[in-house]
Protein backbone atom coordinates (compact mmCIF):
# COMPACT_ATOMS: atom_id res chain seq x y z
CA UNK A 1 0.00 0.00 0.00
CA UNK A 2 1.79 3.67 -1.16
CA UNK A 3 1.92 6.28 1.99
CA UNK A 4 -0.97 8.82 1.56
CA UNK A 5 0.35 12.16 -0.22
CA UNK A 6 1.70 14.35 1.89
CA UNK A 7 3.63 18.12 1.02
CA UNK A 8 5.88 20.26 2.86
CA UNK A 9 6.82 23.64 1.59
CA UNK A 10 10.11 25.02 2.56
CA UNK A 11 11.60 28.12 2.09
CA UNK A 12 13.92 30.06 4.86
CA UNK A 13 12.48 31.36 7.64
CA UNK A 14 8.82 29.72 7.46
CA UNK A 15 7.66 33.03 7.48
CA UNK A 16 6.65 34.28 4.29
CA UNK A 17 7.01 31.76 1.30
CA UNK A 18 6.13 28.65 2.58
CA UNK A 19 3.48 29.53 4.77
CA UNK A 20 1.87 31.24 1.94
CA UNK A 21 2.47 27.85 -0.16
CA UNK A 22 0.76 25.81 2.18
CA UNK A 23 -2.09 27.96 2.31
CA UNK A 24 -2.48 28.10 -1.86
CA UNK A 25 -1.58 24.39 -2.09
CA UNK A 26 -4.42 23.60 0.72
CA UNK A 27 -6.88 25.80 -1.14
CA UNK A 28 -6.26 24.10 -4.50
CA UNK A 29 -6.13 20.46 -2.78
CA UNK A 30 -9.74 21.34 -1.06
CA UNK A 31 -10.63 22.38 -4.82
CA UNK A 32 -9.89 19.62 -6.26
CA UNK A 33 -11.06 16.90 -3.49
CA UNK A 34 -7.35 15.77 -2.87
CA UNK A 35 -7.07 13.49 0.37
CA UNK A 36 -3.51 15.25 1.18
CA UNK A 37 -1.13 16.00 4.52
CA UNK A 38 0.19 19.64 3.87
CA UNK A 39 2.94 21.72 5.94
CA UNK A 40 5.53 24.02 6.04
CA UNK A 41 8.88 24.16 7.49
CA UNK A 42 12.00 26.11 6.97
CA UNK A 43 15.96 25.63 6.92
CA UNK A 44 16.96 28.54 9.28
CA UNK A 45 15.85 29.08 12.92
CA UNK A 46 15.17 32.75 13.37
CA UNK A 47 11.53 32.51 13.54
CA UNK A 48 10.87 29.01 15.34
CA UNK A 49 7.25 29.04 17.09
CA UNK A 50 6.61 32.71 15.44
CA UNK A 51 3.26 33.35 13.38
CA UNK A 52 3.76 34.48 9.73
CA UNK A 53 5.05 37.41 8.78
CA UNK A 54 1.94 39.92 9.34
CA UNK A 55 1.95 41.35 5.24
CA UNK A 56 2.04 37.45 4.38
CA UNK A 57 -1.27 36.85 6.69
CA UNK A 58 -2.92 39.86 5.10
CA UNK A 59 -2.04 38.82 1.72
CA UNK A 60 -3.73 35.24 2.59
CA UNK A 61 -6.61 36.95 4.01
CA UNK A 62 -7.47 38.69 1.25
CA UNK A 63 -7.09 35.74 -1.16
CA UNK A 64 -9.59 34.02 1.32
CA UNK A 65 -7.29 31.95 3.26
CA UNK A 66 -6.00 32.42 7.00
CA UNK A 67 -2.52 31.43 8.02
CA UNK A 68 -2.42 33.43 11.48
CA UNK A 69 -2.55 30.02 13.77
CA UNK A 70 0.52 28.76 11.36
CA UNK A 71 3.71 28.80 13.51
CA UNK A 72 7.61 28.78 12.15
CA UNK A 73 9.24 25.32 12.08
CA UNK A 74 12.59 24.15 11.21
CA UNK A 75 13.03 20.97 8.65
CA UNK A 76 13.53 17.66 10.58
CA UNK A 77 15.14 14.86 9.14
CA UNK A 78 12.05 13.11 9.81
CA UNK A 79 10.25 15.15 7.42
CA UNK A 80 12.20 13.53 4.51
CA UNK A 81 10.81 10.02 5.66
CA UNK A 82 7.43 11.55 7.08
CA UNK A 83 6.54 13.57 3.15
CA UNK A 84 6.31 12.18 0.14
CA UNK A 85 7.07 15.49 -1.36
CA UNK A 86 9.30 18.41 -0.31
CA UNK A 87 9.18 21.61 -2.32
CA UNK A 88 11.68 24.17 -1.94
CA UNK A 89 10.44 28.01 -2.74
CA UNK A 90 14.27 28.68 -4.18
CA UNK A 91 17.57 26.73 -5.57
CA UNK A 92 19.29 27.76 -2.14
CA UNK A 93 16.83 26.04 0.52
CA UNK A 94 16.38 22.87 -2.41
CA UNK A 95 20.31 23.07 -2.23
CA UNK A 96 20.41 22.33 1.56
CA UNK A 97 17.23 19.94 1.60
CA UNK A 98 19.29 17.91 -0.61
CA UNK A 99 22.49 18.17 1.46
CA UNK A 100 20.84 17.36 4.76
CA UNK A 101 18.28 14.29 3.27
CA UNK A 102 19.21 11.69 5.48
CA UNK A 103 20.03 8.34 3.64
CA UNK A 104 16.80 6.45 4.10
CA UNK A 105 14.83 9.71 2.99
CA UNK A 106 12.34 9.07 0.43
CA UNK A 107 10.84 12.45 -0.05
CA UNK A 108 10.33 13.71 -3.58
CA UNK A 109 12.47 17.16 -3.72
CA UNK A 110 11.78 19.80 -6.11
CA UNK A 111 11.27 23.79 -6.38
CA UNK A 112 7.56 24.40 -6.51
CA UNK A 113 7.51 26.48 -10.10
CA UNK A 114 8.98 23.11 -11.75
CA UNK A 115 5.56 22.22 -11.80
CA UNK A 116 4.88 25.03 -13.97
CA UNK A 117 6.36 24.22 -17.47
CA UNK A 118 7.48 27.89 -18.53
CA UNK A 119 8.94 28.41 -14.93
CA UNK A 120 10.94 25.43 -14.65
CA UNK A 121 13.97 26.05 -12.34
CA UNK A 122 12.57 29.52 -11.30
CA UNK A 123 12.31 30.74 -7.59
CA UNK A 124 9.14 31.84 -5.87
CA UNK A 125 9.66 35.64 -5.31
CA UNK A 126 11.06 36.78 -1.78
CA UNK A 127 8.79 39.28 -0.44
CA UNK A 128 10.58 39.73 3.16
CA UNK A 129 12.59 42.97 2.40
CA UNK A 130 10.09 44.79 0.29
CA UNK A 131 6.47 45.94 0.50
CA UNK A 132 3.10 44.87 0.66
CA UNK A 133 3.01 44.93 -3.11
CA UNK A 134 5.88 41.96 -2.90
CA UNK A 135 3.35 39.75 -0.95
CA UNK A 136 0.88 40.12 -4.01
CA UNK A 137 3.43 38.48 -6.16
CA UNK A 138 4.70 35.91 -4.16
CA UNK A 139 0.67 34.67 -3.53
CA UNK A 140 0.88 34.82 -7.20
CA UNK A 141 3.64 32.57 -8.18
CA UNK A 142 2.61 30.05 -4.93
CA UNK A 143 -0.74 30.16 -6.32
CA UNK A 144 0.28 29.03 -9.95
CA UNK A 145 2.85 26.63 -8.48
CA UNK A 146 0.19 25.25 -5.92
CA UNK A 147 -2.44 24.63 -9.15
CA UNK A 148 0.17 22.51 -10.92
CA UNK A 149 1.61 21.04 -7.95
CA UNK A 150 -2.40 19.69 -7.09
CA UNK A 151 -3.39 18.80 -10.58
CA UNK A 152 0.37 16.48 -11.07
CA UNK A 153 -0.59 14.74 -7.74
CA UNK A 154 -4.48 14.17 -8.92
CA UNK A 155 -2.91 12.65 -12.00
CA UNK A 156 -0.53 10.49 -10.34
CA UNK A 157 2.83 12.14 -11.01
Amino acid sequence: MAAKTSVLFVCLGNICRSPLAEAAFRAEARKLGLDVEVDSAGTGDWHVGEPPDRRAQAVARKNGEDIGGYRARLVTPDDFRRFTHIIALDGSNLSVLRSMRPSDGNAKLALLLDYVDERRGEAVADPYYGDEAGFDTTWGDVTEGAKALARALSEGR
